[in-house]
């Protein structure tokens, strides 16, 4: 199972850390890739305009 956290600063990520050891729930902590993050609200942008491009099933995995 996965849980995505996204704390606001340090104080925050700290206090969930804590809280995560206390109650003794393992953790992995990855970097935060801001340029992927950015490529999502982009797309989710787009979308939300109706910018959108259609693809037929069979042209989809050439």
């Amino acid at each position: 199972m996965t849980i995505t956290i996204n704390p606001k600063n340090k104080k925050e990520l700290t206090k969930i850390k804590a809280v995560l050891k206390a109650i003794e729930v393992d953790f992995i902590e990855e970097p935060y890739d801001k340029n992927f993050v950015e490529k999502i609200h982009k797309s989710r942008q787009e979308i939300m305009k109706g910018d959108t491009k259609k693809i037929a099933l069979d042209e989809l995995w050439k």
